[in-house]
């Protein structure tokens, strides 16, 4: 098989990490192939419309002009950039890719690059994701797109999208796993000392990520609880009782300052601790929907999957934690 050309576009304003993490990934890809004497490699190009691209860190980073690439390319990749929200981008760079979009394999995006594919008119009837921050200004970009801001990444036929910078690792991983298979996505995330990538259908972000802690004191004085317990009793009498208020006026207080319902946020405060669980790969699953108040390994299994596209079994087998002489796990596609 041949070589994989991958092209990063450089657009002023990028994010360092968005691309040398991804970058990164391909270059350990790389060694653990020559380790093995697979003579395959990622031919890693960076191109944009200036030469040198001034990056939000300040750093610049040199990029050969887009003119000049030539040949066949695989994959495109896009760094995100802080103002990649709002910036109109060079029109030679979008030309440029709407060119090549029918010509290469894929095309990812990193965090708010997903803006770049926007403004290029290629998320058309795609579904997407981007930074949680800017969900709503991708779906003013690109109204007839769904956007979707949970998922970590998303592929959509040719098209990746991927969350906040340190999802784009992650999609980096998949993007490996998919050309090589799972056992090199594996040696790369050891080498860079992480969990083999997390499932795109992970959520973008924690529970504590999700809003902000209620106003009103008696109700963030309730959300402190279940997240300091979630194994405890947490059924809307019972939350009730400890604000001092009838259940009615309760949930209406709830809903209105925490912006969901309470089962809503006790349900996601007990996924999140299971999953911290299941990462830490000391107990059964049986153990941790009992730590995690769910009752029943079944009723863990059921919210589990409807919040995370995984189960736990599955989520354990990816990102459970394992001492690296243990040799490489193997990936559970159970679901």
């Amino acid at each position: 098989m041949a070589d994989r050309n991958v092209l990063f576009l450089l657009l002023p304003g990028l994010q360092l990490l968005d691309l040398a993490g991804p970058a990164d990934v391909f270059a350990a890809a790389n060694e653990h192939m020559a380790l093995s004497q697979d003579p395959r490699r990622y031919r890693l190009r960076f191109a944009g419309p200036v030469r040198s691209v001034g990056t939000a860190t300040g750093l610049e980073v040199r990029a050969s002009p887009l003119s000049d690439v030539g040949g066949a390319v695989d994959t495109v990749v896009i760094p995100g950039g802080i103002d990649f929200a709002t910036d109109r981008f060079d029109p030679e760079a979008l030309a440029w890719l709407r060119r090549r979009a029918p010509r290469v394999r894929r095309i990812a995006s990193v965090c708010t690059g997903a803006f770049v594919l926007a403004r290029a008119g290629l998320l058309e009837g795609r579904r997407a994701t981007t930074h949680w921050t800017a969900l709503d200004a991708l779906r003013k970009a690109a109204p007839t797109a769904t956007i979707d801001g949970d998922p970590l990444y998303i592929r959509d036929d040719s098209i990746y999208t991927s969350a906040g910078v340190t999802a784009g690792i992650d999609l980096a991983l998949t993007l490996v796993e998919e050309d090589h298979g799972h056992r090199l996505a594996l040696e790369v995330a050891r080498t860079l000392v992480m969990f083999l990538h997390r499932p795109g259908g992970q959520s973008q972000f924690s529970a504590a990520l999700h809003g902000p802690m209620a106003g009103h004191p008696a109700i963030r004085a309730v959300q402190t609880s279940i997240e300091a317990a979630p194994e405890d009793d947490h059924c809307v009498a019972a939350l009730a009782r400890r604000a001092g208020m009838s259940e009615r006026h309760f949930v209406r207080l709830f809903t209105q300052h925490a912006g969901e319902s309470p089962a809503r946020y006790v349900q996601r405060i007990r996924v999140e601790r299971a999953r911290q669980l299941l990462e830490g790969g000391a107990l059964s699953v049986e153990e941790v929907g009992a730590a995690c108040g769910f009752g029943s390994a079944e009723t863990l299994r059921r919210v589990f999957l409807e919040a995370t596209s995984v189960t736990p079994s599955a989520y354990r087998a990816r990102f459970a934690m394992r001492k690296l002489d243990r040799g490489p796990a193997r990936l559970s596609t159970h679901k």
